[in-house]
């Protein structure tokens, strides 16, 4: 496995990998014993990043499309992540409401297609 894959299938951003780690690939026993033992390295690059972009969307409760849109394009640490949460500037605001309005609205077309569903199983 490529150390790109085995990263984004371990939820860490690369280039804060050990050289070890990025300039070999992986077999699939070397990537299963990553998961279930993972070394400091991996543990801490878990617990404090710098993330990759899909962890940071995720922890700020937003979308990789509206980071984009945000301009955030640097990965971010968790001591990051946390301050922007704590203090959160306008852009982040605007991205959680667009963000919730997302979900609403599949929460709510998710439902009409069951209603339908059920109306024609009757």
């Amino acid at each position: 496995m490529k150390p790109a894959t085995a990263a984004k299938k371990l939820g860490i951003y690369l280039p804060a990998a050990p050289e070890s780690f990025q300039a070999n690939a992986l077999t699939r026993a070397e990537f299963q014993e990553l998961q279930e033992t993972p070394p400091e390295w991996l543990v801490q690059l878990r617990l404090n990043g710098p993330h990759p972009r899909d962890v940071v969307a995720r922890k700020l409760g937003v979308s990789v499309s509206g980071l984009a849109r945000s301009e955030v394009t640097e990965a971010l640490t968790t001591a990051e992540i946390s301050a922007l949460l704590a203090s959160p500037p306008p852009w982040l605001v605007r991205e959680r409401a667009t963000q919730a309005a997302v979900r609403a609205e599949n929460a709510r077309a998710k439902q009409a297609r069951a209603d339908e569903a059920a109306r024609t199983a009757d």
